[in-house]
């Protein structure tokens, strides 16, 4: 029966070439927030008296550092959402009309201090219809900034399968496909002891490995899914080991901030201690003036004085095929996050 199964999978593969970062660990529903009262005495000054507040269920409570970005002309990963049943993600060029029947029930939370993002978490509405529910994850992992020992989106497939939890088993081994007439690097696992199977997409885009995770306990359905996929519109460099920018967006450049090119700094003054990592995307202008600067994580007073001190640095120009061009690249202030140490391979996933 498995073998039928995987069968099925390869055609499935083959179809959608002609016709991938993976959430770390599992996907597991994320607990609401507990709703919060106001207190019923305020105080000495109060009349206690004050009315009940609630606090959202499907709303994300932040404290600590949080993205922004110096303007708003500039797209940024986090810019992107749910309108009209169409998932739409300038930064990504991305475009998804959703299966009939699903939407996105939470807003999505804050990018983490290594560059993870959660685009979309789509699931059916209380009138779908089919015999067993799924999940749809879109997520997008900066390769300037990631934890994992990868360079690209196809070693961060190739590193996601070959650590799967224990108990969890590979069906399909990496192989391409296309999604939207872009290639995808596409694998497939399961747990026999829940019967919950995996799907997953891989592709790169602006240095980001951007990934569609689908899950459920109907293969038919993770298949019907990834059919209806084939309509999503994507930027054109996306690819496993390319999309690197270029065209009508910069070139994106791991470590462009260095010595080489860097002609004149100004460190920033921060007057807080603090001690978490500040990854910062920008994007640097013909010129070598930076232009555009995207927080992916920091607090209020990082942000002021970090932008006071990169508005003043300046870079030689970057030529491609002798011509100046915009550049995106990284820069990491504060404290690096650990990186992912690879563990012993699980068993079960031959």
């Amino acid at each position: 029966m498995r073998n039928m199964h995987s069968r099925s999978l390869l055609c499935l593969a083959i179809l959608a070439f002609s016709v991938p970062l993976l959430a770390w660990g599992q996907d597991t529903p994320k607990q609401n927030p507990p709703k919060q009262e106001a207190p019923q005495s305020g105080g000495d000054f109060s009349s206690g008296t004050e009315p009940t507040v609630k606090v959202p269920q499907d709303l994300f409570i932040a404290n600590g550092p949080s993205a922004s970005a110096s303007d708003s002309a500039n797209p940024v990963p986090e810019g992107g959402g749910v309108s009209g049943n169409v998932l739409s993600n300038p930064y990504f060029g991305m475009t998804y009309s959703l299966p009939q029947d699903w939407y996105q029930k939470l807003q999505a939370p804050p990018p983490s201090g290594s560059g993870q993002y959660e685009l979309a978490r789509l699931r059916p509405s209380p009138s779908f219809q089919g015999p067993s529910k799924g999940m749809i994850v879109i997520t997008a992992d900066d390769m300037f900034f990631t934890n994992l020992p990868a360079r690209n989106s196809l070693e961060v497939a190739s590193f996601t399968k070959d650590h799967l939890q224990a108990g969890h088993k590979l069906e399909m081994k990496p192989t391409e496909v296309s999604i939207g007439g872009r290639p995808f690097s596409f694998f497939s696992y399961w747990s026999p002891e829940a019967n919950l199977h995996w799907y997953v997409l891989v592709t790169q885009i602006r240095c980001h490995a951007v990934q569609i995770m689908l899950s459920s306990l109907d293969t038919k359905l993770l298949e019907s899914l990834m059919r209806g996929m084939d309509k999503m519109k994507l930027s054109a460099d996306a690819g496993p080991t390319a999309g690197a920018g270029g065209g009508a967006v910069p070139v994106c450049i791991k470590d462009y901030a260095n010595s080489r090119n860097l002609m004149y700094r100004v460190d920033p003054v921060l007057t807080e201690h603090r001690f978490n990592p500040v990854p910062v995307r920008i994007i640097i202008n013909k010129e070598g003036k930076v232009k555009h600067i995207h927080f992916i994580s920091a607090f209020p007073d990082q942000t002021s004085a970090i932008t006071e001190a990169l508005e003043q640095w300046r870079f030689k120009p970057y030529l491609q095929n002798g011509k100046p061009v915009e550049v995106e690249t990284g820069i990491m202030f504060g404290r690096a996050s650990l990186p992912v140490t690879p563990s012993t391979k699980a068993a079960g996933t031959d």
